[in-house]
Formats: structure tokens, C-alpha cells, sequence
């Protein structure tokens, strides 16, 4: 099963029942086919945005917004995740090359998808680089402005300070 598939079915789960621990995820995920390691289950849950909320008998148990849902705390993440691990930052026409520590591209590259910010058409990680590709270079600008804010802050950006529509 892909990735993305694997997010699916596990936002899914998370949407439509309650668990308390990553072992009945595991469990929840091996009913449905898919068998999936405890470091694999937790970068997922991270990814999602999963968090522990106290359901209605009292127990914690692992919640996750619906699908786009709560761009605000997407946004808290992913400055969060910039000023952790950007080590540099370039754009060029309509393109932005990002550099983070060896393992930590696709996991920024995620960040930066589920973060929707106007403009992004995609990324592309490999182990140590992003290259976002933007729909213009104007979009490229205003979009490397934002990432390098929230590196120097770890606070989310204003993503259309200028009113501009969105691309």
C-alpha cells in the first residue's frame, strides 16, 4: 500500500473510532491489510497532525482534524518544522530549493504539502532538499518570504499579505 494511502485509511480510523494507544492502531491497520511498523505508525501520526483528546468517557485518545480541516495548526507545524530543520533557503524563477539535515526532506516536504500554502503546485524531496515548485515567480518570492519567516520565528506567516489572489 502506498503512503498515501496508508494516511488515508489511518485519518480515516482515527475519524471514525477511538483509540488510546499505537498499538490498537497497529492492530485497527492490520484488520484492514496493512501492516505497518511502530516508527512508520508514529511519523504517520505526526504527519496527520494527530494528537491525544480526551473522548467523551474520559479516556485520551488519538484525534485528527477532518480532511483540510484546521489549516492554522498545519501552519503552526510546519513553522515549527522550519525552524528546526531549514538550513538554507533559495529561490530561482519559479522554483525554491530548501537544504535540511540528512532524513528530514521528505518529512519538511509533507509539512509543506499538508500546509497548502497559495502558489505551492508541489515539492519534491529527497534526502536532504526540497524543490518546491510555485506557479509563477512572483508566487516563488512570496512563498520563500513566508518559509524564511517562519524560520527566523517559528511562527506561521501571513500567506497573502497583499491581498493577492490566490494562485
Amino acid at each position: 500500500m502506498r503512503r498515501s494511502a496508508r494516511l488515508a485509511l489511518l485519518r480515516r480510523l482515527l475519524q471514525e473510532g477511538e483509540y488510546s494507544s499505537q498499538l490498537e492502531l497497529s492492530d485497527a491497520l492490520a484488520a484492514q491489510g496493512v501492516a505497518v511498523s511502530q516508527p512508520t505508525l508514529s511519523k504517520d501520526l505526526l504527519v496527520l497532525g494527530a494528537v491525544k483528546r480526551r473522548a467523551a468517557g474520559g479516556s485520551l485518545v488519538y484525534a485528527v482534524g477532518a480532511a483540510g480541516e484546521d489549516g492554522g495548526a498545519a501552519m503552526e507545524r510546519l513553522a515549527r518544522l522550519c525552524s528546526e530543520v531549514l538550513v538554507s533557503l533559495q529561490s530561482a524563477t519559479n522554483q525554491i530549493v530548501i537544504h535540511t539535515p540528512p532524513g528530514a526532506a521528505q518529512f519538511l516536504a509533507s509539512h509543506l504539502d499538508g500546509a497548502r500554502l497559495p502558489g505551492v503546485m508541489g515539492t519534491i524531496a529527497g534526502d536532504d532538499t526540497v524543490l518546491v515548485i510555485a506557479s509563477h515567480e512572483e508566487a516563488a518570492d512570496r512563498i520563500t518570504g513566508i518559509i524564511a519567516h517562519m524560520t527566523r520565528t517559528g511562527r506561521p506567516a501571513p500567506t497573502n499579505p497583499e491581498g493577492e489572489d490566490n494562485d
